[in-house]
């Protein structure tokens, strides 16, 4: 079948890094592959929200803008995350909304004001097939989207399309506001033990500042050196969010595309739902920590689900 009568996007313009991600993939750290997914899950859900997908549906992540795709079909798009300008067929559109798109329409999104990444989503999500149970793309492991990469010009991403009879918004009241200075909730790990009472407190009352070695694989830190008392540890698996020191005693926060075991000695692990706050950094913004107990971790996950699910979107005609 040619790319002409398959439903789907065409790519104008990928973008400077377009990746095609879902859920995530897990299960499969025995064998080296670690999860990819979006890197803030919550403008990554929402995007699937407003266009009535499930929430781990296939959509597109896109790190500092720049996308153009040609509708080749008509549906519904979201665009959620960081704040750029989204315009279909030369109109300027809202973020955080549906949007009607027809055959043949060019959209095109900016590059990022505030925050770093977005999420496209389309109603019935992007049909692209899965490699180890996920179509999430890992391009340090050449997993997953179309080739294991990110989008290039041409590519071809099909859609289950779905119409809907009506739009979905997030009022702007409740939509996230990305800041440049942000606090990130840890829990200590047994580790910790490596690191004097002096070196805790030098840790926990610093703000610390994104390096250009920042990636989906982790955000590299700068500040006042951490030192352990041991220079490293027998490899042990990694969780999303631990906070790495390696010899140079400046912190490396692991996130979506880290490697699956390690063996420097680690604070602990950032709390699940501020890791998208991070991901919303570009190198410059600043970071500061505070330990929270595992028990208080799990009282702020769960009332962060029920506000989720609470949150209601507005419908529009």
């Amino acid at each position: 079948m040619t790319v002409a009568n398959r439903t789907g996007m065409k790519v104008v313009h990928p973008g400077i890094l377009t990746l095609i991600q879902d859920g995530g993939r897990f299960g499969y750290h025995d064998i080296g592959l670690t999860h990819g997914g979006p890197m803030d899950r919550n403008a990554f859900f929402w995007a699937n929200r407003l266009c009535r997908n499930a929430l781990d549906a296939t959509a597109l992540e896109l790190s500092f803008g720049g996308l153009v795709l040609e509708a080749k079909c008509s549906g519904v798009i979201a665009v959620t995350g960081a704040a750029l300008a989204l315009s279909i067929s030369g109109v300027a559109r809202d973020l955080w909304r549906g949007h009607r798109v027809e055959e043949g329409d060019i959209i095109e999104l900016g590059s990022p004001i505030t925050g770093c990444r977005s999420y496209l989503a389309v109603a019935g999500g992007f049909d692209i097939a899965h490699s180890f149970s996920s179509a999430a793309t890992v391009v340090r492991e050449k997993v997953g989207g179309l080739n294991g990469g990110g989008l290039q010009k041409a590519d071809f991403l099909p859609c289950n399309n779905t119409l809907l009879s009506s739009f979905l918004q997030l009022p702007p009241a409740q939509q996230p506001m990305y800041s440049k200075n942000i606090n990130l909730r840890l829990v200590l790990g047994y580790q910790h033990l490596a690191f004097n009472d002096l070196q805790l407190q030098r840790f926990f009352n610093s703000e610390f500042v994104v390096s250009n070695h920042s990636d989906r694989m982790g955000y590299r830190l700068q500040g006042p050196k951490i030192s352990a008392s041991v220079g490293g540890i027998l490899s042990e698996g990694i969780c999303h969010g631990a906070v790495q020191i390696p010899p140079d005693g400046q912190p490396i926060v692991l996130l979506n595309d880290r490697q699956t075991i390690g063996g420097y000695p680690k604070l602990g692990s950032v709390m699940s739902i501020d890791t998208g706050k991070l991901a919303q950094l570009l190198p410059g913004g600043t970071v500061t920590f505070e330990p929270v107990t595992m028990e208080r971790s799990q009282e702020l996950l769960r009332e962060e689900k029920v506000a989720f699910r609470q949150l209601k979107p507005v419908s529009l005609e």
